[in-house]
């Protein structure tokens, strides 16, 4: 036998030991080294997020949208029941309290059990880990981001008491259905809080950690049983439950109670605009971070805009025919329902009605009545013969689209614009947008048309003009001239070829003279119209330098014409657009406040005179000074600290109109609509609307922009893609009717309001030379509305002249030469596509919320 060697030599196998355990433990803190500067701070751990969706209300408190489907309420540790925290104790990790954030015989034996191939129902990481994991780190299965997991689990227990970690546990874990934490788990899956769920309950959300899709009891309800009734095991195994607690648990159904959470969004294109300004300020984690935006929206006002637009677009479309079956012989899940369209297959073709399959399996018939409008499609200009039978116009397994009535007892054939529209409706006095619809279906098309939508305004500028001819000392009642004009090669004509001669400025405007434009603009110059222009809200760079912009070729958004016409009624102030009112973070602080200009002058008189008045009672001594944005000095009662807030909030709005300018403009187009291109809208009944109608070159563009003393609207047709809408598609046929729906509806059971005349601005004495004694009173401070003029709009051709009021020509179209007038910049006839990269907004434009947010 031989005999161990004692010469002091060690065996390299015992040398090849020792080197390895120098060598582990020297490594992994050289690891540590290396690892721990990146290692976080503990302060951001304090907190747990609040992970909840962005929730969008109109001004009158109506959910309208919401945005991001995470999650989680955080809860403190006492109010978490003891029998959840030992269900995640029996499920994650049982010796929690023990241990000092790594479990050795936990790695081990989720490494014994991967090995062995057992049902795993263990995890290596402990409660620690998984708080590292969650907060910290990235899903990466890497050893650099296990062993930075290992060494963040020993500061977090380093900083960390065990109640405090393992309430950032049972906070940000997922746990499935976009719930993060035990709180938004109760309410997603049972729609309880966490007093209310049983034992089971809880043992089903403390399963979920491990595999939140596999253990899931909505899509494996079997897998998810199995996993809660092992969990239970283990608690009873604990100590942690008694038998009778058990056996109890174990013999209870799941009963899920599901709530509803599918995303609200009943009005997208608002929506939208505020999910993308809250994500341009906030960044993308935005739409988890529970804000609530209070915008300007009146909920009934943005439904009544959404049916307009639709109804009108619609009313289009059937004018022009038929297109035919949108598709033939296709699975019928492939097609979307649009508005109030739904997606139906022809089953069965009988002579005066057709049978067809919705997508809910039920089968409904479509009458005569509902179809026989379909004529064949032709052209822009031209439709078909009516047909006779219902085969003239569908064939069995044709896709169509069908529209309900109200009560969805009749269905009729409809089909999905290809025509655009939009409109918009701003509060005159701050520019608080009330209603704004961006197309006739966001789902369709999320191009908004009212702030991106660049586009010719037509005839329906012509009041910018007219407005600085009277700023430069002209009335409603000074004679111009309707006669042949020629600038260079350039000859612009009347839309019915005809002159009129010397004519009131008044008529010129309501009867929408082409070449009296024109003239205006030579009288008051180029330069300074566009000046004009850009106060009314125009983009500088969108106005050509030549007289073509008399008729209507600047481009522009809508929202800047709604801007514009906001100032005739107001009383000559620019306004400022807006549409979110207040924001409010997760916790329910207000983190912005909009502070609008004011036009009403009224109300920040008020404010003062309130003021003025808690000034004069208070003593000296309590007599503070504030220093406003306005950088004007006002002095304010210390003890009331609201009367301070409520005067800071009103601002004066920039004066670009003489009060008497805005007054003298408005009265002219209410007579549009008493006498002109607008009498369509004679239907709402009220005498306190006036508005201009607009319409480009080949119909490419139907305008009407209209308001009241509280509201200004601005309705649009055309193609995205600017082509013609057809022969005699005017402003007055294609755009006036939407106005005219949302504008009876939105201002239904409201008093009449007209412009007022500022009672500190006078009339020049040679107007007043020119008026009867009926047109000077018309000047007083709250005039009287011409209530008499109005009349019911005339289903046949218009009766007889009355007074000086002519019988309208045709709509009046924009219809420049192709030659412009010599030296001057050509117009700018390019259009925004809804495909392509819109323009910048104006810089009025490009922040509809303030600085300040």
């Amino acid at each position: 036998m031989k005999k161990l060697s004692c010469s002091g030599r060690v065996h390299p196998f015992f040398l090849i030991i020792i080197i390895i355990l120098v060598a582990i433990p020297m490594g992994f803190y050289g690891m540590y080294l290396y690892i721990a500067p990146s290692l976080p701070e503990m302060t951001t751990l304090k907190k747990a997020p609040l992970l909840k969706p962005l929730q969008v209300y109109s001004a009158d408190n109506e959910l309208i949208a919401e945005y991001g489907g995470k999650l989680s309420v955080p809860v403190d540790y006492e109010h978490i029941p003891e029998k959840f925290i030992f269900a995640f104790l029996a499920a994650e990790d049982s010796a929690f309290f023990e241990h000092s954030g790594i479990s050795f015989k936990g790695l081990g034996r989720a490494l014994s059990e991967a090995v062995t191939g057992s049902n795993v129902q263990t995890g290596g990481s402990t409660i620690t880990m998984q708080v590292a994991k969650n907060y910290y780190l990235s899903p990466d299965r890497t050893l650099k981001r296990k062993l930075t997991e290992i060494f963040l689990a020993r500061k977090i227990e380093q900083n960390l008491s065990k109640e405090e970690i393992l309430t950032l546990y049972v906070n940000k874990i997922f746990l499935g259905k976009n719930a993060y934490g035990i709180a938004a788990a109760a309410k997603i899956y049972y729609n309880k809080s966490l007093e209310e769920l049983t034992i089971a309950q809880m043992a089903m959300i403390a399963g979920l950690p491990k595999a939140p899709s596999r253990y899931n009891p909505v899509v494996n309800p079997e897998r998810a049983l199995e996993r809660r009734n092992w969990i239970l095991g283990r608690m009873l195994q604990l100590g942690y439950i008694n038998q009778n607690e058990y056996q109890k648990a174990i013999a209870e159904p799941i009963n899920l109670d599901m709530p509803d959470r599918s995303i609200s969004n009943k009005h997208p294109y608002i929506g939208e605009m505020v999910r993308a300004e809250l994500v341009s300020k906030f960044g993308e984690q935005a739409v988890d971070s529970g804000y609530k935006v209070y915008t300007t929206v009146d909920s009934k006002r943005q439904m009544y805009a959404e049916q307009a637009v639709q109804e009108g677009l619609e009313a289009y479309d059937r004018r022009h025919g038929w297109r035919g079956a949108e598709a033939h012989d296709k699975p019928l899940n492939e097609f979307r329902a649009y508005a109030n369209t739904y997606p139906a297959q022809v089953s069965k073709v009988l002579n005066n009605s057709f049978e067809a399959l919705m997508q809910d399996g039920t089968t409904v018939t479509v009458p005569w009545s509902g179809m026989s409008w379909a004529r064949p499609y032709r052209n822009a200009n031209s439709v078909g013969n009516a047909p006779s039978r219902a085969a003239q116009i569908v064939k069995v397994k044709d896709i169509v689209r069908l529209s309900p009535n109200e009560n969805k007892t009749a269905w009729s054939l409809v089909q999905v614009p290809k025509v655009q529209g939009q409109l918009v409706a701003i509060n005159p006095n701050n520019g608080a947008i009330e209603a704004l619809v961006g197309g006739y279906n966001f789902y369709q098309s999320k191009f908004n048309r009212t702030l991106q939508g660049w586009r010719q305004p037509g005839s329906t500028i012509k009041p910018f003009v007219y407005a600085l001819a009277l700023e430069r000392g002209m009335t409603p009642h000074t004679m111009v001239n309707d006669s042949p004009i020629t600038i260079g090669k350039w000859s612009p004509r009347n839309s019915d070829g005809r002159h009129l001669g010397m004519i009131p400025l008044r008529r010129a405007l309501y009867l929408s003279r082409n070449t009296v434009s024109v003239r205006l603009l030579q009288e008051v110059g180029i330069e300074r119209t566009r000046q004009l222009f850009m106060d009314f809200g125009l983009q500088e760079d969108q106005i050509p330098r030549n007289y073509t912009i008399a008729l209507g070729t600047p481009q522009v958004l809508p929202i800047q014409m709604a801007t514009g016409y906001a100032t005739f009624a107001n009383g000559g102030y620019r306004i400022q657009p807006h549409f979110i009112n207040r924001i409010e973070d997760a916790y329910g602080k207000v983190i912005y406040q909009a502070n609008p200009e004011y036009a009403c002058i009224a109300c920040i008189n008020a404010k003062e005179q309130t003021l003025e008045s808690a000034e004069a009672t208070t003593p000296d001594d309590e007599v503070i000074e504030v220093i406003e944005v306005t950088n004007k000095k006002l002095a304010q009662a210390e003890q009331d600290p609201k009367l301070l807030a409520e005067r800071s909030q009103y601002k004066q709005a920039q004066r670009i109109l003489k009060s008497s300018s805005a007054y003298d403009m408005s009265n002219i187009l209410r007579d549009v609509i008493q006498h002109g291109t607008g009498r369509a809208a004679l239907r709402i009944g009220r005498g306190d609307i006036g508005g201009k109608t607009g319409t480009t070159n080949d119909a490419k563009d139907a305008w009407f922009a209209g308001f009241n003393g509280k509201l200004v609207t601005v309705a649009w047709v055309g193609f995205d893609q600017p082509t013609t809408l057809g022969r005699r598609e005017y402003g007055g046929i294609a755009a006036l009717p939407i106005w005219t729906d949302f504008m009876g509806n939105a201002l239904k059971g409201t008093p009449e309001a007209w412009v007022s005349l500022d009672s500190k601005a006078k009339a020049p004495q040679r107007e007043l030379n020119q008026m009867s004694a009926e047109q000077q009173q018309d000047y007083r401070a709250s005039p009287p509305l011409a209530r008499p003029l109005y009349r019911p709009a005339p289903a046949a051709p218009v009766r007889a002249p009355e007074r000086d009021f002519d019988d309208l020509p045709g709509e009046e179209v924009l219809i420049p030469d192709n030659a412009a007038p010599p030296a001057m910049q050509a117009p700018n006839n390019s259009s925004a596509k809804p495909n392509a990269a819109p323009k910048p907004a104006p810089d009025a434009l490009e922040n509809l919320i303030d600085e300040v947010l």
